[in-house]
């Protein structure tokens, strides 16, 4: 290691402390760098039972379930069956139908294409508990809601479709063979987020993996390290266990850096250091990733990790102190395929993102409408595309209810600790397509207020509404003042009583002070529907619709990006004209087994020209 380059100054001591509200939003576990840790995949052949009234939770009259119904116990019921007895099961995990984990069940089979409500699952696995060492569950994502057992006894529950969440089972677990169940219930409502209306599909299931993580007793839980504005890469590390307090904390940078630290009393140290001179900036054109070590006496935590600034500056966007011009696309979580199961393994997720990047000479991708998985997150990193990232609060939420708003706050905190270390996230979305009002615009303001607490590096922003006056586009939405990029959607063309050619008269009147981005624009077209008469639907009105909506684009001044919406074809219930659509939106610029439609090349054509 080359001492100049360890001689820095290192400020270790407590930073600005966060509002306790911002703490209380912390998960009692990260395990952030967890892909890295010793694990066990649990991924595979799952046995599953349909619950649609709920007979495992809940009996009549919300009394506790017979335990007759109990999926969750832990019990060989072929057995007890066997010895003969007035008792009886009305359930048999161990005999029941096979499914693969992770995926929506949706796509499983036809039966639970449209299936809607609470599915139990299980997973037999052996394990051997070492003394000394601590056990995690892992849960990539569950949607929506996840009610979890190991042995028959519950370890935890979790709402929210997109996020991840760990439960300790060091007590739990077992020698020997051992009974993982979960409930699953992918139902909605006004209180949940998202609500029960939508433009995607619903994808219920365990649809990320699961992973069995052992750890020392006292472990690096949380690792984050960042480059500022001003020049200097700051981080923390934080322990958990019975002795995280005054323990040496290592940190090293590849070969560029490295810096020694102690733990405070919570075990709990701050990094704060100059930028190497020979640090390579993050770039979509050149993605330096530096392998980073972090270590403590009995632990090792490793990432991968970019470095680079995202700022605003009147209305440009600057990385690394340069003007940036976003050439991207909007992309909803389904794998290529004519029936999607929510399966994002890193192949399918590299072939979606290598459309964009290398199709489409794109730099940018929106990742619609919620967190997408860790793994198309980190692929964003390694091949160079910038991220804007969000959660479900879309269209309709219950904005008067504080009961939502935490749960709201909840997830957006679970996607930020999960995806701090990732260079090519720099946007933090607050919102898609909501009715402006006073309680809305609290509701957005606090969740923007919330992303500053938690992540003031990286920028703020929100897809917007515009309001109408003949051919005049204007933003008035209050939640701008919270906003560093303003984000807007626009179907001029394919909504409403438009004409393509109307849409050169279209004039766009908007704060000059800061970035516009068209966050959305698009047209439905069937692939393959061709030459007649440039009706909707057809590839040839989808074209010449792309044709003019980038010729009104290129007349806003302060313009520093787009998403058209989509990269692909997908899956929607709302969708069902029985020749064009048939459950898909159809809006996409490639079919939903990849065949690429003309607009596309019109869209390759033009970031060609940024």
């Amino acid at each position: 290691m080359n001492k100049l380059a360890t001689v820095f100054w290192i400020v270790v001591g407590a930073l600005a402390s966060l509002p306790t509200w911002a703490q209380d939003l912390r998960p009692a576990f990260l395990l952030t760098g967890a892909h890295a840790r010793d694990s066990q995949d649990l991924s595979g052949q799952w046995t599953y039972s349909k619950d649609l009234y709920r007979t495992g939770l809940t009996d009549i009259n919300g009394w506790v379930a017979k335990s007759r119904m109990q999926r969750y116990r832990d019990i060989d019921v072929a057995a007890v069956e066997a010895k003969g007895g007035a008792d009886f099961f009305e359930f048999d995990l161990d005999r029941g139908p096979l499914m693969a984990i992770p995926g929506a069940w949706n796509a499983a089979t036809p039966e639970l294409r449209y299936y809607d409500g609470l599915v139990w699952f299980q997973r037999k696995f052996a394990a051997s508990p070492q003394p000394g060492k601590r056990a995690f569950l892992r849960f990539e994502a569950v949607n929506y809601r996840a009610y979890v057992y190991l042995n028959g006894k519950e370890i935890g529950r979790h709402e929210g479709g997109f996020t991840p969440f760990v439960l300790e089972v060091t007590q739990a677990l077992r020698a020997g063979e051992n009974r993982l169940v979960v409930g699953v219930d992918s139902t909605h409502d006004a209180q949940s987020i998202p609500t029960t209306i939508t433009d995607w599909d619903l994808y219920g299931g365990i649809t990320r993996p699961v992973r069995l993580i052992t750890t020392p007793a006292t472990f690096i839980d949380d690792a984050t390290l960042a480059l500022r504005p001003n020049g200097r890469i700051s981080g923390e590390v934080r322990l958990q266990g019975p002795d995280a307090a005054n323990q040496q904390v290592s940190l090293a940078i590849g070969t560029v850096a490295s810096v020694r630290a102690v733990t405070d009393a919570s075990g709990r140290v701050v990094f704060d250091l100059p930028a190497p001179k020979a640090l390579a900036r993050w770039t979509p054109e050149q993605p330096t990733l530096y392998d980073v070590r972090f270590s403590v006496a009995g632990d090792v935590l490793r990432e991968r990790i970019g470095f680079r600034t995202i700022e605003v500056k009147g209305s440009q966007i600057l990385l690394n102190g340069k003007p940036l011009y976003l050439r991207g696309m909007s992309l909803h979580e389904e794998e290529f395929g004519p029936n999607p199961a929510r399966n994002i393994t890193e192949q399918a997720s590299r072939a979606l993102l290598h459309e964009i990047k290398h199709g489409l000479k794109g730099n940018y991708v929106r990742l619609s409408h919620y967190p997408h998985s860790e793994t198309t997150v980190r692929l964003a990193d390694e091949m160079g595309l910038l991220v804007w990232s969000e959660i479900p609060v879309y269209w309709t939420v219950d904005w008067d209810n504080p009961a939502v708003l935490r749960k709201a706050l909840a997830m957006q905190a679970e996607t930020i600790y999960r995806d701090r270390n990732r260079a090519s996230v720099i946007l933090w979305s607050v919102g898609n397509e909501t009715p402006v009002s006073p309680s809305r615009t609290r509701f957005h303001g606090a969740m923007a207020d919330n992303v500053r607490q938690l992540d003031p590096t990286r920028l703020v922003s929100a897809a917007l509404l515009v309001e109408r006056q003949g051919d005049v586009l204007a933003i008035q939405d209050p939640l701008i003042d919270k906003l560093d990029v303003l984000a807007v959607n626009t179907y001029a063309g394919w909504y409403g009583a438009d004409t393509l050619d109307a849409i050169a008269n279209l004039t766009w009147k908007v704060p000059s002070d800061r970035p516009l981005i068209l966050s959305e624009f698009g047209a439905d077209a069937l692939a393959g529907y061709r030459n007649d008469g440039n009706r909707k639907f057809t590839e040839e009105y989808q074209a010449e619709y792309y044709r003019k909506t980038l010729a009104m684009a290129d007349r806003i001044p302060t313009l520093r990006g787009m998403s058209p919406w989509i990269l692909k074809d997908f899956r929607s219930p709302r969708r069902e004209h029985p020749v064009f659509q048939n459950g898909w939106n159809r809006k996409g610029l490639l079919s939903e087994t990849g065949v690429r439609k003309q607009a596309f090349g019109v869209l390759r054509d033009y970031y060609h020209t940024k």
